[in-house]
């Protein structure tokens, strides 16, 4: 293999601070959360993993069609609805 001249010790200084917003938050969809709380925290960026604990469609019905109109995505995903705000695919190519 060829020599990359890779200097890690400086490759902090190239990162973009600003592309990675948001956290991954875990929570359980069960309707104890209010949906204003799942819109908001997408909104900010956040992708929400949620177990889902009852009727999905009935569960998501508060949040789903906002969470869309705002351009996120949302999957269903064996036993977990994941969500996502604008501008971060979720990927099923493996699926």
């Amino acid at each position: 293999m060829g020599d990359f001249n890779l200097n890690l010790q400086t490759a902090e200084e190239h990162l973009d601070e600003d592309d990675a917003e948001g956290d991954v938050v875990l929570g359980v969809l069960d309707d104890s959360t209010p949906p204003e709380k799942w819109v908001q925290s997408v909104a900010h960026g956040n992708v929400l993993f949620l177990a889902i604990e009852g009727d999905l469609n009935k569960l998501a019905s508060g949040f789903a069609r906002d969470v869309k109109d705002m351009g996120g995505q949302l999957m269903h995903f064996r036993k977990f609805l994941i969500v996502s705000p604008p501008g971060v695919d979720i990927n099923t190519d493996d699926l």
